[in-house]
């Protein structure tokens, strides 16, 4: 009778058996992955421009957590904010009030762009061309502008054919639209980079910028291609949320990171602080995904290029 009572009592509870314990235990040994890879940062700059034209997806966060990121990496990386709401100069902590001079002043006044480039306060290797409220002007001033597609590509030859210190990622944040500002990030960059919230939605306005995508390579710049997709504010939790992923990583096998990034509130919190979350919260799941992200995008670049050596 003994025996039969202890066969069917149950095991003692663990604090280590609990969901919040594994999860920990996860994010301490993505941690320590991390704190273990080195990366050197040579070859060409790499100018990559992040857009969706619906908004509210995560792409002034992806922009500024994964600039941030690579530049605790060791690259040099350059923000270009091309949206007039400034959310990407404010993650950064640059300042751009109306009397700073800003990309608006490159595209409209043909500033050089190494006259309104500003360092970050995160990072010495975290620089920032910063957008003011002007630059809300700027798509009607530029109809009127001769090259007015080029404005922005010819600003940044310039800059890195000059600069006396070498740029291993420029990243462009552009407006959730396809106005003459984001016709110019198309233009003035060679890889696309898509981040997709994960929602029905999302898929919807993936396709109407493919469409867009395929005009710019046909009349602008043949050189630009779809490089990366990355899948924002996953939540595990739900069914939407996984088939949204399952069926994007079908469509792009070779372009979605396997890395996505969580709904987190330290992603929310840090901007309001003039961070980013990297700054913010470096031991946070949001940082750590948007650590691991950077990674990837660096090495699946040298995966690429190696195999194109072959």
């Amino acid at each position: 009778m003994q025996e039969s009572e202890n066969a069917t009592a149950p095991a003692p509870f663990s604090i280590d058996d609990s969901p919040i314990a594994r999860e920990l235990a996860d994010l301490t040994s993505r941690r320590r992955a991390l704190d273990a890879v080195s990366l050197d940062f040579e070859g060409t700059t790499r100018v990559i421009t992040v857009s969706n034209q619906k908004g509210g997806v995560g792409k002034t966060t992806t922009t500024v957590n994964i600039a941030a990121a690579l530049a605790t990496l060791g690259a040099r990386v350059l923000v270009i904010d091309l949206d007039p709401q400034g959310n990407a100069s404010t993650a950064l902590g640059v300042p751009h009030t109306a009397d700073i001079p800003s990309v608006y002043d490159v595209l409209i006044d043909e500033f050089p762009l190494a006259d309104i480039i500003q360092t970050s306060p995160e990072s010495p290797n975290l620089l920032c061309a910063p957008s003011t409220i002007h630059l809300a002007g700027a798509e009607i001033e530029l109809v009127s502008q001769v090259a007015r597609e080029h404005r922005l590509r010819t600003a940044l030859e310039e800059y890195l054919a000059t600069s006396t210190e070498r740029l291993d990622y420029v990243l462009i944040d552009c407006p959730p639209s396809l106005g003459l500002l984001t016709i110019n990030a198309f233009t003035a960059a060679g890889e696309l980079m898509i981040p997709i919230q994960c929602e029905y939605y999302a898929l919807e306005g993936l396709s109407q910028l493919l469409g867009s995508i395929r005009m710019i390579q046909k009349h602008l710049n043949p050189a630009l291609h779809l490089s990366t997709i990355v899948l924002t504010m996953y939540d595990g939790r739900t069914r939407l949320a996984q088939q949204v992923a399952e069926e994007v990583r079908q469509h792009f096998p070779s372009e979605v990171l396997k890395t996505v990034i969580p709904r987190t509130v330290r992603v929310s919190e840090a901007p309001s602080f003039g961070q980013t979350v990297i700054a913010y919260d470096p031991q946070s799941v949001g940082a750590v995904s948007y650590r691991e992200a950077a990674v990837e995008l660096v090495q699946r670049q040298r995966t690429k290029t190696n195999e194109e050596g072959i």
